[in-house]
């Protein structure tokens, strides 16, 4: 599989950097994965809805610019469908197995996503119903591509 991730954001922290790293490297064995960031704008408090709907179209434009056609799109929201890790690794295993075997997959950035993003999106996703910041989901999504591999090659893995 060819797998993309399109994160708004620069990620600066060391630790989260190591973490994915090494996640990145384990996933080799089974898939191609690559971590494209996009800019993101900058927020402040009190913004009002206009200038919210700004920012995320600003991001969606980047986001969009660096989406290849002919690929599923799955974007993370918090509102979106809530899977186990059994369960993404079954649509990964789907995809595959149907020929469509390039995936990207969507974080947003501190604002979430556009609606037009989550509309032309083939699948929206959510690990929970917490909050976690962009930075860290990056992590987390790393860790469950990997995790729903080690399931479909039938090794377990719940740690």
């Amino acid at each position: 599989m060819n797998i993309e991730i399109i994160s708004v954001g620069k990620l600066k922290e060391k630790y989260l950097k190591q973490g994915i790293a090494e996640y990145l490297k384990r996933l080799g064995a089974y898939a191609s994965v690559s971590v494209i960031e996009v800019a993101d704008e900058p927020t402040g408090d009190n913004m009002s809805e206009t200038e919210i709907e700004q920012v995320l179209a600003k991001e969606a434009e980047r986001i969009n610019a660096r989406l290849a056609p002919g690929r599923k799109v799955i974007v993370l929201a918090i509102e979106g469908k809530i899977i186990s890790s059994e369960e993404l690794a079954a649509q990964l295993d789907q995809y595959a197995t149907y020929g469509d075997s390039k995936v990207t997959f969507i974080i947003g950035g501190s604002l979430g996503l556009a609606t037009e993003l989550k509309k032309r999106a083939d699948l929206s996703i959510s690990f929970g119903r917490i909050t976690l910041p962009h930075q860290l989901m990056r992590l987390v999504l790393v860790e469950q591509i990997y995790r729903a591999f080690r399931i479909n090659s039938g090794h377990a893995y719940h740690k």
